[in-house]
């Protein structure tokens, strides 16, 4: 049974979309998804900006733990430089050199004639792989290139440590045998693509990109580039589905999770769509933000309006924790009427209040312009004392990973909010964390003068919360 390794290149697909411009949280939160799915490598899209775009890309790359993660250099060996630095740190990095071959786009995106591009190629191939171990060459247009030409080019990309040689039917006009055959009589020329990964990106302009792909992968092909959502690639489950059918006759598999496709898909088709309709991000301050618009509570509003709002944002409450909201809640609006996230202070407040499974003992932050900031925190459960030393995008992400280090998993944070209570020099400030565990969410509050004092509170007393439930169960 031969693997057949996935390429996931939604991201890219996402940064093209007309008109459409995404957030720094709504992208990490999509390359989050993408993960869960474990695809093999995970493809990034060109740096636009070289100081935000870089640092979405860091952030992308250090949080992606289950594949490879792929960010194409550009024409010069500084743009190499800016991409080699954004995935430098990922666990499984790849450089992605995207070389057009054809003379109709090697006139257009280069503006050379073969001999410069060939010349070119060779000089960024042979720097990417000093920089990295793992470099994937791609043919652009490699369908309607002249093929002595691509011939020559892909021997060079080979010979300079190109790992990976990705055919592109740029444009999507091979029938599935005509690629096949396209494929197999350049195996047969060029017979170093044996010792490389050969990968194969087509485009669904005949609406069969899945059966090329297929068909590639029957004529030698052993990686495939796909897309989650989108309409001009082959669809990830589309081909994950194939092979799950199919897989054990023709003796191929893959290591996509399947068991999350369909979840995944409908929380990253959200976010686009979203956007796409220039619509608000479900992103935007919580991922339940539509449920909360609009959401008002008054006093004239009994237990059952209370329990309704609180199940419409998520929350699943006792009869004993309804009880208290609804206590707290009366007190609150006698004085003004209520939105969403003033229920949910109180939810975090009141409800779902347990024994400590885990105390904080102290912790040290270490933040600056010129460093990455660090957090050790120390804890204690059941009579040991636990550590956890991280390092993060800023002092509160580094925080809330050395909490997952001690408690050894992973949780959702599907909301965190801090705002000023009071006012001065000494003001204290409130932290608000929402984590979700399976389909239930859990929040906690904390308060301090010290901010990142009061962020770790509130996710301790969310983490608690978990804890208690889950040994109970």
């Amino acid at each position: 049974m031969e693997t057949i390794r996935i390429t996931d290149m939604t991201l890219p697909a996402c940064a093209a979309i007309p008109g459409a411009s995404f957030s720094f949280k709504e992208r990490l939160e999509i390359a989050k998804s993408l993960d869960r799915l474990r695809p093999d490598m995970l493809e990034l899209p060109a740096l636009e900006n070289r100081t935000s775009d870089a640092l979405l890309m860091r952030t992308i790359s250090t949080t992606v733990r289950s594949c490879g993660v792929s960010m194409p250099v550009g024409f010069t060996k500084e743009e190499a430089d800016d991409a080699w630095t954004a995935v430098s740190k990922a666990a499984k990095p790849r450089l992605r050199l995207e070389i057009p071959l054809s003379t109709v786009q090697m006139e257009y995106h280069c503006r050379k004639k073969p001999a410069a591009v060939l010349a070119m190629a060779e000089e960024l191939t042979t720097y990417c792989r000093s920089l990295c171990d793992d470099v994937d060459f791609c043919a652009g247009d490699a369908t309607r290139a002249d093929g002595a030409f691509l011939r020559d080019a892909i021997r060079m990309a080979i010979r300079c440590g190109a790992t990976t040689v990705t055919l592109c039917d740029s444009a999507g006009t091979k029938l599935p045998a005509e690629l096949a055959a396209f494929i197999t009589d350049l195996r047969r020329d060029v017979p170093e693509l044996d010792n490389v990964t050969l990968a194969v990106r087509c485009v669904n302009e005949l609406s069969m990109a899945e059966a090329c792909a297929m068909s590639a992968i029957g004529a030698g092909a052993r990686e495939v580039k796909a897309v989650l959502i989108g309409e001009n690639s082959p669809s990830l489950p589309a081909l994950a589905h194939i092979l799950a059918l199919r897989g054990d006759e023709l003796g191929y598999r893959c290591n996509v999770n399947t068991m999350e496709m369909q979840r995944l898909r409908k929380q990253v088709s959200w976010i686009v769509h979203a956007r796409q309709g220039g619509a608000s991000s479900p992103f935007e301050g919580s991922e339940l933000a539509r449920a909360e618009e609009g959401m008002t509570l008054s006093s004239h509003d009994g237990m059952d309006a209370v329990a309704k709002a609180a199940a419409r944002l998520g929350y699943d409450l006792s009869e004993e924790d309804l009880g208290k909201v609804y206590d707290a809640f009366r007190s609150a609006a006698e004085k003004k009427d209520l939105s969403a996230r003033e229920l949910e202070a109180i939810i975090a407040s009141v409800a779902l209040q347990v024994p400590p499974t885990y105390v904080l003992k102290g912790f040290v932050i270490n933040s600056g312009s010129q460093m990455r900031a660090t957090a050790h925190i120390a804890m204690e459960k059941d009579g040991r004392e636990l550590r956890g030393l991280c390092a993060g995008d800023g002092p509160i992400d580094a925080c809330f990973l050395a909490i997952e280090q001690i408690a050894g998993t992973h949780y959702e944070l599907d909301d965190f909010q801090i705002q000023a209570v009071t006012e001065g020099r000494e003001a204290m400030g409130s932290a608000f964390v929402k984590l979700r565990s399976g389909s239930k969410l859990y929040s906690g509050s904390g308060i301090s003068t010290d901010i990142i004092d009061a962020a770790i509170h509130a996710y301790v007393s969310a983490l608690n919360k978990i804890a208690y439930e889950e040994a109970v169960q």
